[in-house]
């Protein structure tokens, strides 16, 4: 229901605004534990006697209070209020249901307007042991300290950064393809709550899977983005980058991440001493390199405190 000034705020009524946990949802299910896409991890508001027929300025303020540290940090415009003291007409504080929708659904969508996120910080990196002409295969996780925590990161505007590039020189042109599939066409690919963000351009789109993010992830792999070479001679290479959960939103606490580099082209070997001018070994590709980012949310803006991943390990690395 909509609140009007005048309105009486039963103590049933408080406990929605504190605890509701479908919509309209209360503070606690979007700030507090939540689940799914709700839950920043926040202290919990104790709710009142259901009975009571006082509401305490305590109780009231908590709740203003926590109200303004969420806005704070999803960057959202919410009612101005001030604190209250005893005998104080709360008056619905003007629009108290109305703020309450606005910071759950900002939650909901991932806080992405939050900008209390740290920079860029590697939490893993793997490197092909050397060149290769087949199949590059490299798969890096990271851990959560647990299930809420995983989810909390996410929802609070937190990104894992996947930069997948090609390292080195070899000889020929596929060093230049492989570089352009991936530090250039991928670029970084950012995984967010909802979706995922691709900073690089051009090669040939294969599979855009960006619209998938971290609540979209179950526990086979879905790929993110497929890039194939749009160069002459290599249109049948290419570069996939993937992601998976280790058990279904809510239990999960490992996200892991797989890059596939396929070589497929058809390159003739040159061999001395027909090398005057000509790559003495063009079929073997660059050494490919995996490298996993946090851009964690931090307490500069209302949190209690920041949420980052706990460990991160190399799952596989190999070639063929």
């Amino acid at each position: 229901m909509a609140y009007v000034s005048g309105d009486e705020i039963t103590a049933a009524q408080y406990n929605i605004f504190v605890n509701n946990s479908s919509s309209p949802f209360g503070y606690n299910h979007f700030a507090g534990t939540g689940s799914g896409v709700y839950g920043l991890g926040q202290t919990h508001i104790a709710t009142v006697d259901a009975n009571s027929n006082t509401i305490t300025a305590a109780q009231f303020n908590a709740l203003f209070t926590g109200i303004d540290n969420i806005a704070n940090h999803t960057n959202d415009t919410v009612t101005t209020r001030a604190q209250v003291s005893a005998g104080d007409t709360i008056a619905i504080k003007a629009a108290v249901e109305a703020d309450l929708a606005t910071l759950a659904a900002s939650v909901a969508a991932g806080c992405t307007s939050a900008t209390a996120i740290d920079s860029a910080s590697s939490v893993g990196q793997s490197t092909n042991s050397g060149t290769w002409n087949s199949t590059s295969t490299i798969e890096r996780s990271v851990t959560f300290a647990n299930a809420d925590t995983m989810r909390h990161y996410f929802n609070a505007g937190g990104k894992i950064r996947i930069l997948y590039t090609a390292e080195g020189s070899v000889d020929g042109d596929k060093d230049t393809v492989f570089t352009q599939l991936t530090n250039t066409g991928m670029g970084n690919l950012d995984l967010a709550s909802q979706s995922t963000t691709r900073s690089g351009s051009g090669e040939t789109l294969t599979t855009n899977g960006l619209s998938n993010g971290f609540h979209d992830l179950g526990t086979g792999y879905t790929t993110l983005l497929k890039l194939t070479s749009d160069n002459s001679g290599y249109t049948s290479n290419t570069a996939e980058v993937s992601a998976k959960l280790d058990a279904a939103i809510g239990s999960a606490v490992t996200l892991t991440i797989k890059a596939v580099a396929t070589d497929a082209a058809d390159d003739t070997t040159f061999t001395s001493p027909n090398t005057s001018g000509v790559p003495a070994n063009p079929n073997e590709a660059p050494t490919m390199r995996l490298t996993l980012q946090t851009l964690a949310p931090t307490n500069a803006q209302g949190l209690a405190s920041g949420i980052t991943v706990s460990s991160n390990a190399q799952v596989s690395n190999s070639t063929s």
